[in-house]
């Protein structure tokens, strides 16, 4: 492969592993992607480039203080999962196409739907599983614990994504695989008899 289509190829894991990492906390990776478009670490389509601004810098770290403190009061993370689904879905795709250059803007952002968007959607249901069995399971007293979990898998997942993409699309899959499986092992205790 030569250098230019593994230079494609890491930025699409980038954008791929910063739009699952959508699903766990909408708002975050997106602080992280600008905050590292600002420092000169990531490069994205001119479309994007106000992900830097001072302005959007701003309102994506109020909405991901927002959106974290709202994740770790039980029950109210059920309401915030509801409108978490289709909001990861929409940063998934953004942040899923933002490095994506050299296609045409009908295939960028269709890929871009289905690869980012997707895999913030995959994301998002393996977390909320995970979310509803502890609610069953606990009350919702462990869903702080879960909320805490979500927010550093999806920082590390963020910033992995920047400076070690493949790695952090491996760790991501890894978590997503585990979560369905713990989720699957629990669903006969949850099962009414």
């Amino acid at each position: 492969m030569d250098a230019g289509m593994t230079q494609v190829a890491l930025a699409a894991l980038m954008g791929l592993g910063l739009a699952a990492s959508c699903g766990l906390r909408v708002f975050l990776p997106m602080l992280v992607a600008g905050l590292a478009v600002r420092a000169g670490e990531l490069s994205v389509v001119p479309e994007m480039a106000w992900i830097a601004s001072t302005p959007a810098l701003i309102t994506l770290g109020v909405a991901s203080v927002a959106e974290i403190g709202a994740a770790h009061v039980p029950w109210v993370d059920h309401v915030l999962d509801l409108i978490a689904l289709p909001a990861a879905m929409v940063a998934g795709t953004l942040l899923g196409g933002a490095m994506v250059i050299d296609v045409s803007p009908w295939l960028h952002w269709t890929l871009a739907a289905i690869a980012g968007g997707g895999s913030a959607g995959v994301v998002h249901a393996g977390a909320a599983a995970i979310r509803a069995t502890s609610t069953a399971m606990t009350g919702g007293l462990a869903n702080p614990l879960v909320a805490f979990l979500e927010t550093l898998g999806s920082l590390i997942a963020a910033v992995l994504a920047v400076l070690a993409p493949v790695l952090a699309l491996a760790v991501l899959a890894g978590a997503t695989l585990a979560a369905l499986r713990w989720r699957q092992r629990r669903a006969p205790v949850l099962a009414p008899t």
